[in-house]
């Protein structure tokens, strides 16, 4: 390197320049040296002179001039075992991301020889084979190739030990399935084996297995036989005998005996059929595969909370998660919403028209939010399905009501599609159609029962008998008060028209009535000669009222003339009154604050209300669905912080509400605020209170 060049060139010449400074002092000493040499006997070579002269090294001259920075700078090189000529580029078939896909493992091993030898191990016994079919002398396949030079060194001794006997050297042990063990020859120590191997390479390393063999074969079998022209023939005349028979027995009148037959065997055919027993595993598949699509929608329904909230205090959002539809519903409205109270992820769809000219065929829909693609139960109806109701201890029994006046009840528990109780004229069967119907504790024999309401003025209780519906008339709704049955040739008043009702929470007998003329009654199951209370509420029709869930004096009304109403039913004129701007098709209170509720209108917009953060307007007021699209029915869920809300066009959607309207009051520290009921009692208490009327003191 020139960089040592320099160095030396330079301290050689500093050198030269030393010598060529010396002082005549020097040459003395020097002389004396020599003399002292020479009479010390010591001879110096020919070439001590021109040695001990300072040498001057010859610099090239092509050499690099380089500074000090640049001696200094350090060049680092890495060595590595990557092969620079391995393909960086290959691409094989994913098959589970249906796409091609770069390998990061390349083979980075590059072989420069291979060379396989010949060579075996004299105590092998592919070694002893060749040796006895080539004949060989046993004493030179017992000598060692590479002690041959060495056979006129003489033999060592055998030490002798202590107790007489020879000593072997170490190391060296007679095999008995050695050659010389079987000559009867002493064997020599092979010091270079040339089958040695590593530790490594001795180790066993499992051989991959792929997920195809993991898995059992399926059973085989062999199956052999002969198909001749005569075999062919005989199956087909057994073919066509099969065939004539099923014709009889069509042709053949039928008969109980044969129905019940019938039944059976169709009951055999359908457990026998592939599908029906793979139902239950498809089912719980098409869930899987449907949660793995809207995953997404599933993380926000769980997790997703508006941050937004944090900065705008008193205005809350709704955030659209999934939407439910039905193919053969499109042209149906949604006329009934109910949540199941046991299973919070089912809820059902009555499917109908509120259109007089409209009228067909109904739909019972069940749909779990497990699924949003498919209906878990369907049940199609001849006529449209106006309200319903799933009762709260035993979730597979729902009430529900239709435009044309009978009462069913279906059984999710039963195969068929049919109810297991309906309504008849003879029964007692409502003549307009029934806009709701409401479950009741059972009856003093544990006979379940439900209550009914319907154009026709009447409200009606009806309980199931073994195997029908008995019905008992609460009360008859007439325009200027409720009336009962007269003897004959009175005149009877014209009737109200009944489309909304709904039973107090705490105290059993009473319960509301709204009507198409605008007013709601207050009334008693055990005093049906008159209404308790008659409340002006509105307008036009009242179409839904309903208490609230923990104050036990106030209730909701809301109706298609824009307005939704709260009231305490101790007091005539509503506590609060607001205007929405178009017709309110329902409302809802919270199940979770006792001042939180939710309106619908038809103009496709949903409108929160929280009296306790404002009570003079909502705190949402979000668009749904399209303008010309109609809302007509708004249900909470009874655990999870979600609604769902019907169109007129037979679609559902599903809303998670943000964190400002489902607020808590903050907790101070030190203090825990209390829970439960009593806490949303005298929340609503605390608002009636400033609107209230301040009793007259007495003097």
């Amino acid at each position: 390197m020139p960089v040592p060049n320099k160095a030396a060139t330079v301290r050689s010449k500093q050198g030269s320049n030393a010598q060529s400074q010396k002082p005549h002092g020097a040459k003395a000493t020097k002389a004396a040296s020599k003399k002292k040499d020479e009479e010390d006997g010591v001879e110096q070579g020919k070439g001590w002179d021109d040695w001990s002269h300072g040498k001057t090294l010859i610099k090239p001259a092509d050499q690099l001039e380089l500074t000090e920075a640049e001696l200094k700078e350090e060049f680092t090189r890495v060595l590595t075992a990557n092969n620079p000529h391995a393909p960086q580029n290959i691409v094989r078939y994913s098959f589970k991301e249906r796409s091609y896909k770069p390998i990061s493992g390349v083979d980075q091993m590059a072989v420069h020889c291979v060379l396989e030898g010949n060579l075996l191990h004299q105590d092998s016994d592919e070694a002893r084979r060749q040796m006895a079919k080539q004949g060989l002398p046993e004493e030179k396949a017992a000598v060692d190739p590479e002690t041959e030079p060495d056979e006129d060194k003489p033999e060592t001794p055998a030490t002798v030990g202590e107790d007489g006997g020879e000593v072997e050297e170490a190391g060296e042990e007679d095999r008995p399935d050695s050659v010389a063990s079987k000559t009867g020859k002493k064997e020599q120590k092979v010091t270079n084996q040339f089958n040695f191997s590593e530790r490594a390479s001795q180790t066993l390393n499992n051989p991959l297995r792929e997920r195809s063999c993991q898995t059992q074969p399926p059973p085989r079998c062999n199956f052999s036989a002969t198909a001749n022209q005569w075999e062919i023939y005989d199956a087909y005349v057994e073919e066509l005998q099969k065939q004539e028979k099923n014709k009889e027995k069509l042709k053949a009148t039928p008969s109980k005996k044969d129905d019940k037959s019938k039944k059976k065997m169709m009951l055999m055919e359908t457990q026998s059929d592939d599908i029906t027993k793979v139902a239950k595993a498809a089912k719980i598949l098409e869930r899987m595969v449907n949660q793995n699509t809207f995953d997404d929608i599933a993380q926000d329904f769980k997790y997703f909370e508006d941050a937004s909230d944090e900065i705008r205090e008193l205005v809350g959002t709704l955030l659209p998660l999934w939407k439910f539809q039905y193919d053969k519903a499109k042209r149906l409205s949604v006329t009934a919403l109910c949540w199941n109270k046991k299973y919070q992820d089912m809820f059902a769809v009555g499917m109908g028209s509120y259109d007089f000219s409209k009228q067909g065929h109904g739909m019972l829909i069940f749909y779990s939010l497990k699924n949003s693609i498919f209906p878990e139960y369907i049940y199609p109806t001849n006529s449209g399905v106006m309200c319903l109701d799933i009762h709260e201890q035993l979730s597979y029994l729902v009430a529900v009501g239709f435009y044309d006046g009978c009462v069913a009840i279906y059984n999710l528990k039963n195969e068929g599609l049919q109810p297991i109780y309906k309504s008849t004229a003879k029964a007692g069967k409502h003549t307009d159609p029934v806009w709701q119907v409401r479950w009741q504790n059972d009856d003093m024999d544990n006979n379940h029962n439900f209550y009914s309401v319907s154009s026709d003025g009447r409200v009606v209780s009806w309980t199931l008998v073994k195997n029908e519906l008995v019905f008992t008339d609460i009360i008859k709704l007439s325009l200027e008060g409720a009336v009962s049955e007269g003897p004959e040739g009175v005149q009877q008043p014209s009737m109200a028209c009944g489309t909304s009702f709904d039973f107090h929470r705490h105290i059993d007998y009473l319960f509301l009535v709204g009507t198409e003329e605008g007013k709601i009654h207050k009334c008693s199951k055990t005093y049906s000669s008159q209404f308790l209370e008659t409340y002006d509420a509105h307008n036009m029709p009242v179409d839904a009222v309903k208490w609230n869930h923990f104050h036990p004096k106030v209730f909701i009304s809301c109706s298609f003339d824009w307005t939704v109403k709260i009231w305490d039913h101790t007091i005539n004129t509503p506590m609060f009154t607001f205007d929405l701007n178009a017709a309110v098709g329902d409302v809802a209170w919270s199940p979770y604050s006792s001042t939180v509720f939710a309106a619908v209108t038809t103009d496709g917009k949903v409108h929160v209300f929280d009296l306790h953060i404002n009570k003079y307007e909502a705190i949402c007021q979000q668009q749904v669905a399209k303008k010309k699209t109609k809302l007509t029915h708004i249900e909470f869920n009874p655990v999870h912080p979600i609604i769902i809300v019907g169109d007129d066009r037979g679609h559902i959607t599903c809303l998670k509400l943000s964190p400002n309207l489902r607020k808590k009051p903050k907790e101070k520290r030190g203090q825990e605020l209390p829970k439960g009921p009593e806490v949303e009692v005298a929340k609503m208490e605390k608002l009636l209170s400033l609107l209230r009327e301040p009793e007259p003191s007495s003097v």
